[in-house]
């Protein structure tokens, strides 16, 4: 069995969670004339303990700082791409290779069916980055990180979208782009900078979401979208925490004050215009009911692809460009 993973500023919350857990098995496995205590005082040692524990819970998931919400983004058992495509749509069919070099497992993407009980089904094309959930398959998923050729297999599938008119949807999840001196040579850079260009002309809706963590050109390789979502406990930046805080402090012990400076956040994000939508989460993150988020994230996609279906080729181009364009603080001098 799995050893479940508990983050530090949980340790509180799982003691008292421990500690009622071990009082209801001894309430279900004892008999009830038996208790030292009685069973009705035991009965209301436990009622008030799950009280204790709803608030505790409550308190700390209400008020994380940037860090912590950095933390649950990594989560091991969060939902990556694939799970979001098997529990969202239907008829998947993953495709593969960039026809230049080789196949990316970073990377993955193929058409699927998202559809609803109201009777909206729309083939989409749906690309995002995956992960893996132990050595070997992290290995293989190469963490998350892309390389060029992800990036060129990510660009034909939004190309052959564009073919069959068919909306595009990103699941952004990646530390970062592979940094590694072969992915230089193979042009990383240009690959990325390629698909920022493709992307910005692209006469098909896109829709980006940041379904965990978003870092620097690894994540915005494939996120320049007409409408841009952010799950509610994700972050998205041009640098993590950790090399933010070894650049400023050669260290990477003020990653916490990092993380502050950088604004990282979902509601940080949304009040700067970089995303346009926060994707809830369910108390304690999206790995405490992934059925629970996925359906959150299909609803709300649903939304999102009714409007932007209604829009001219023509309109969704300059949208997406007009957004991007409009991002930041400038001062122009006469």
């Amino acid at each position: 069995m799995a050893t479940k993973v508990v983050l530090d500023f949980e340790k509180p919350l799982f003691e008292l969670e421990a500690k009622l857990d071990e009082m209801r098995q001894v309430l279900r496995t004892s008999k009830r004339d038996q208790l030292p205590s009685g069973p009705e005082l035991l009965d209301q040692e436990i009622e008030a303990l799950e009280v204790k524990v709803d608030m505790l819970r409550r308190s700390i998931y209400k008020n994380l700082t940037r860090w912590q919400k950095v933390q649950l983004a990594r989560h091991p058992e969060r939902p990556y791409t694939l799970d979001y495509i098997f529990m969202m749509t239907r008829d998947f069919v993953e495709l593969s290779g960039d026809r230049h070099y080789s196949d990316d497992k970073a990377i993955i993407g193929g058409f699927a069916r998202i559809e609803d009980n109201t009777g909206f089904s729309q083939p989409v094309m749906i690309i995002g980055h995956q992960k893996g959930r132990d050595t070997k398959s992290n290995l293989h998923r190469n963490f998350g990180m892309a390389q060029p050729e992800g990036y060129r297999k990510a660009l034909r599938l939004m190309k052959l979208a564009e073919k069959f008119r068919k909306p595009v949807i990103t699941l952004i999840d990646t530390p970062g782009a592979f940094p590694g001196i072969e992915a230089e040579e193979r042009g990383q850079a240009e690959a990325i900078a390629r698909n920022l260009f493709e992307m910005a002309k692209l006469t098909v809706p896109i829709i980006c979401v940041i379904i965990g963590e978003g870092a620097s050109g690894g994540a915005i390789g494939i996120g320049v979208g007409n409408r841009v979502l952010m799950a509610e406990n994700g972050w998205y930046s041009v640098i993590s925490p950790e090399s933010c805080s070894s650049i400023l402090w050669r260290s990477w012990n003020f990653k916490e004050q990092a993380a502050e400076a950088l604004q990282l956040t979902a509601d940080d994000l949304l009040a700067q215009g970089i995303i346009d939508r926060i994707i809830p989460e369910p108390l304690g993150g999206a790995h405490k009911d992934p059925e629970m988020m996925a359906a959150s994230l299909k609803t709300i996609l649903i939304e999102e692809l009714r409007v932007l279906l209604s829009k001219k080729p023509e309109e969704l181009v300059s949208g997406r460009i007009e957004k991007f364009s409009s991002m930041g603080v400038w001062k122009e001098e006469e």
